[in-house]
């Protein structure tokens, strides 16, 4: 097949212990999946259904170092449980959907709140304060192999070598075998999906020369600094 220009490369995450990457199809993220987060946001944790949007799957990075992004003063952190998806599924039962689980990672949901709150209060779609460049670092994929199927762990985020965020997988509202039962529900899940299960309370503006550093129990760690563009 001939295209009039090179495709970009696919956006991919290393994999523990091996040279082969996890190539990524799409970012489903998982809004309000904490109970006091859901709160701190303004809203109530017994909602019907999980709130799902999308970043663009060339949102995932690897780099330590980020430039600050554009057209915001209000860039927040979200550190969440990131699921990788290995086998194709739709209609999947919540007994079934851990057998399509291929690992788990740690992510940031980096998002520009300014943005997103001018857009809330205009009634207008929020896409670009989730899906800008490099809003989604993540970490090294564990795979199920090594981690086994994560129900319980602290995860936390420490921002300049303070606290801001932590609380525990086994605090989520839907759990990862609902939230992938219902989300396939939606859409078909394909192999190279990528979901962000949520964040705990505590999120907040991170600012040019801020270390960031998540960890949760059985993932690992990750490590982000933001710098001045």
């Amino acid at each position: 097949m001939h295209y009039f220009f090179e495709p970009v490369s696919i956006p991919s995450v290393p994999v523990l212990e091996t040279e082969a990457r996890f190539p990524v199809h799409r970012i489903w993220c998982v809004g309000r999946n904490y109970g006091e987060h859901t709160r701190e946001m303004g809203g109530d944790p017994a909602h019907d259904l999980p709130i799902f949007f999308a970043k663009p799957s060339d949102a995932v990075t690897m780099e330590e170092v980020l430039p600050y992004p554009l057209h915001t003063e209000d860039l927040h952190h979200e550190i969440e449980l990131a699921v990788a998806i290995g086998q194709q599924g739709v209609n999947i039962a919540v007994q079934d959907a851990l057998d399509h689980v291929f690992g788990y990672a740690l992510a940031l949901d980096m998002t520009r709140r300014d943005l997103q709150a001018v857009a809330k209060k205009a009634g207008q779609p929020w896409d670009l304060s989730k899906g800008f460049d490099q809003s989604c670092p993540i970490s090294t994929i564990v795979p199920v192999s090594k981690a086994g199927h994560l129900v319980k762990g602290r995860i936390s985020l420490s921002v300049n070598g303070t606290v801001r965020q932590h609380g525990d997988i086994s605090d989520l509202i839907w759990s990862v075998p609902e939230v992938i039962s219902i989300l396939s529900s939606f859409v078909e899940l394909r192999p190279g999906d990528l979901i962000l299960t949520g964040t705990p309370s505590g999120v907040g503006p991170v600012k040019p020369g801020d270390r960031l550093e998540g960890e949760c129990e059985g993932v690992g760690k990750l490590h982000v600094r933001y710098t001045e563009r």
